[in-house]
């Protein structure tokens, strides 16, 4: 009776055991952000060229679109996704904002010098914790912002298909 009860017992606990091993197998281990809307982050920053300190909270105009675009010169998809930021600056609707992400000043200033400046303005976030405020996980991520809220969210370089969203919202 009791090597029943051992016998039953283990076969029990194998099925569990397989039980957990399955599930955790078919469950994605990649981390994926929520894309939401949201308020933006409340911050201060310098700007690059000027080293003026300005306030979020006085910068963005309630019917306006922004897109405020994470990058670096060290960033090699930021290189990639460079001409369609280019292309977005001819568009009157929408103001770009560069976050420059922990960088040296004097590399970034050959990366515009070398490849154009699409941003109106640039801040600087050189020890990273105002990309943490937006949420980025790193360079490039890209921001869409309307009424002071973040409409879209772009994780990685822009391409093609984000531009033509992004044009497809400002209209």
């Amino acid at each position: 009776m009791i090597n029943k009860t051992f016998s039953f017992l283990f076969v029990i606990s194998l099925v569990f055991i397989f039980f957990i091993f399955y599930k955790g197998l078919n469950k994605s281990s990649l981390y994926e952000p929520k894309n939401e809307i949201k308020n933006i982050p409340k911050f201060s920053a310098l700007t690059f060229f000027e080293k003026k300190k300005i306030n979020s909270e006085n910068f963005f105009e309630q019917n306006e679109y922004y897109l405020i675009n994470i990058w670096a010169s060290w960033c090699l998809p930021c290189r990639e996704e460079h001409p369609l930021l280019l292309r977005l600056r001819d568009n009157d609707k929408l103001k770009l904002i560069g976050l420059n992400y922990k960088d040296n000043f004097e590399s970034a200033k050959k990366f515009l010098n070398k490849l154009g400046n699409p941003y109106e303005k640039i801040l600087l976030d050189e020890d990273g914790t105002k990309a943490i405020e937006w949420g980025a996980f790193g360079v490039p991520e890209t921001f869409l912002i309307y009424q002071n809220k973040i409409v879209l969210k772009f994780i990685g370089p822009l391409n093609e298909k984000s531009f033509d969203k992004i044009e497809k919202i400002i209209k």
